[in-house]
């Protein structure tokens, strides 16, 4: 399909700076296609959903993954750069994009931390080396610590990776170390929050397990791919970057059983959505998964294991508007985020959501 279609003009102003507080209290736009919009709160979720109903969240972590440092090469003045951490390959790599891309080389040496200070990486710094160059900037860094200790280096010297929309606009803040962590959030590794899931307070959840819906989780670890834009002028030329994920046997079968029993399953966040997607087989019923996945969700894809979905309102032209596109059908959405935009709705990570239901066969 032609990227074109998924673009729409969004003003700054609807673009949110900082989460709703309490977290709960964001609107929540409801859409049933081929139904009236409805608009709701957050906090109404419960009752939108019904006794059986099954939420399933992602449960991973955002960590510091935005590292700063100097590049060094024999007969060359040190560089500046920033690297993007999106993909651990092995306990002592990860693939990161990295800023100046261009400037750099295979076996560079990079002092990140320090800045070019001589404190051995375990005290001031962490080093690396560049290992393999790919397209767009995409690097792969073998650090000279591996496993826990160099989880405690990135922790140590890594800034939180706040979306580009936000950072752009202002600098991150203490705050903020609290604010892009859902409150359920267990498995270290993400690079960008699942943040329809930033909207559960403890209380919601409460709310929720009184009204007898279920609460399930899997684990995408969210890739800094997320963040980049769709460059292809059609969709059947975009390359998605792998995430890494995990649904354990337990959680497939438990969710099995719970559209066996007429209970809807509903994805909170299209991280969700897309990990039972890839572990679904034809008929919809989940299996167990744990790997990568570059599952690419557009106008046309069958969504086989999903009832519903919560999610934030997207980017122009970007692989999650297209997301909720094949889910509702792309007339509904640009209908629904034309509603958005023109009733003052909050876009992107620390904005308002959805609550969306699948357009209806032919």
């Amino acid at each position: 399909m032609r990227v074109d279609l998924f673009d729409f003009e969004l003003p700054e102003a609807n673009i949110a700076l900082r989460p709703p507080v309490p977290r709960d209290a964001g609107r929540l736009l409801v859409v049933r296609p081929g139904e009236p919009l409805a608009d709701r709160t957050v906090r109404d979720l419960a009752g939108l959903l019904r006794a059986g109903d099954a939420l399933v969240f992602n449960d991973t972590r955002v960590i510091p993954a935005r590292l700063t440092g100097i590049r060094h090469r024999a007969g060359s003045p040190g560089l500046r750069m920033e690297a993007m951490l999106h993909l651990r390959e092995a306990p002592d790599r990860w693939r990161a994009f990295a800023r100046p891309g261009k400037r750099l080389a295979v076996d560079d040496r990079v002092s990140f931390g320090r800045h070019g200070s001589s404190e051995p990486c375990e005290l001031g710094g962490l080093d690396a080396t560049i290992a393999r160059k790919g397209e767009g900037g995409e690097i792969v860094l073998r650090f000279d610590l591996a496993g826990p200790a160099l989880d405690e280096a990135i922790a140590r010297i890594g800034d939180l990776p706040l979306p580009p929309y936000i950072a752009g606009k202002r600098a991150t803040d203490a705050q903020d170390a609290t604010d892009y962590q859902t409150v359920y959030a267990r498995e270290p590794g993400a690079v960008a929050a699942p943040t329809a899931g930033l909207h559960f307070s403890e209380a919601l959840l409460a709310e929720i397990d009184a009204a007898g819906i279920t609460r399930h989780t899997v684990t995408l670890h969210v890739g800094a791919g997320t963040f980049l834009p769709v460059k292809a002028e059609d969709t059947d030329d975009h390359r998605m970057h792998a995430e890494i994920g995990i649904l354990d046997g337990e959680t497939a079968q438990a969710l099995n059983a719970v559209r066996a029993r007429g209970g809807r399953v509903v994805a909170v966040g299209t991280t969700a959505l897309r990990l039972l997607e890839t572990a679904a087989d034809e008929a919809g019923r989940l299996h167990p998964f744990s790997g990568p996945t570059e599952i690419f969700i557009t106008p046309g894809t069958r969504i086989r294991a999903v009832d519903a979905l919560m999610t934030n309102f997207h980017l122009p032209r970007s692989t999650l508007f297209m997301l909720v596109s094949a889910f509702s059908g792309l007339e509904t959405m640009r209908a629904a985020y034309a509603h958005a935009i023109a009733s003052g709705y909050r876009f992107y990570s620390y904005g308002d959501s959805s609550l969306l239901f699948p357009a209806r066969p032919d």
